[in-house]
């Protein structure tokens, strides 16, 4: 059954899910699918475009699925697409795509903490955290189980790698590679992120493996290029070692030092 607060204005055309609930003076408009269980609180607003899955749970003031913040866009139908199970929690601002992707996404199991900002194009991960205040600029990847503390400003067309830790109050102006601690100011690797790793059930071998390849790029005196040529080397290199590989190869902004 879907309980709908009197005082809240649903477009008929939007799609609410079973045990939908929406709260005090929220705002849903038309052509939003919100998925079965989801909590919409007061005061949300919820523009045309919003896909959100199943078990999601928006706190009061948040503002899901507004027109970019981009000159160029035109006022073309794009899109927000939300995964199951997500938190977004107060005032949160969360813009759709342009025409460069057409959507922005954020994954499944995902907590945005408030103030959290996530501009156009955006494509967040699952069991991503972002903590409060972080804010992201268009084209930004954040892959999945990755996290990012508080006051963080994330400039466009960064990338930051799988389970990879970004510390608070950091201007990251550079791809993070997989699997690593950021911190400093500036910001540059700290370390393998191993406390993170082992608590998502990495083998000690993994982790040894990961530590050795991150030994090679930024601890044996040799460039970017050359420590990869050198981990090419290896013969069946583990999954994460090959990941780190491409990541590193695919960066346009190039990585943090």
């Amino acid at each position: 059954m879907v309980q709908i607060h009197p005082t809240a204005v649903v477009d008929p055309q939007a799609q609410l899910g079973e045990n939908v609930s929406v709260g005090p003076f929220s705002v849903i408009e038309s052509d939003v699918v919100v998925g079965e269980g989801s909590q919409i609180a007061s005061h949300v607003y919820i523009h045309s475009g919003v896909r959100m899955g199943k078990k999601c749970r928006v706190f009061k003031g948040a503002v899901v699925g507004t027109d970019p913040q981009d000159l160029k866009y035109a006022g073309e139908k794009t899109t927000l697409e939300i995964g199951d199970n997500t938190t977004i929690r107060e005032f949160c601002t969360l813009n759709r795509g342009t025409t460069h992707r057409m959507k922005t996404t954020i994954g499944s199991n995902c907590l945005l903490m408030a103030y959290v900002h996530v501009a156009h194009d955006c494509d967040i991960g699952d069991n991503v955290i972002l903590a409060n205040a972080v804010n992201m600029a268009g084209h930004v990847v954040i892959e999945s189980f990755a996290a990012v503390g508080g006051m963080s400003p994330i400039h466009q067309f960064v990338r930051v790698g799988r389970y990879s830790f970004v510390g608070g109050g950091l201007r990251v102006s550079k791809d993070v590679p997989p699997y690593i601690l950021a911190a400093g100011n500036p910001m540059q690797y700290a370390g393998v992120n191993r406390v993170g790793l082992t608590r998502k059930g990495f083998s000690k071998e993994t982790l040894a493996a990961i530590r050795q390849a991150y030994k090679t790029i930024y601890r044996s005196g040799m460039n970017i290029s050359q420590a990869l040529q050198e981990l090419r080397k290896q013969e069946n290199p583990i999954d994460e070692v090959q990941t780190i590989i491409d990541f590193i190869e695919a960066s346009e902004r190039g990585i943090i030092r």
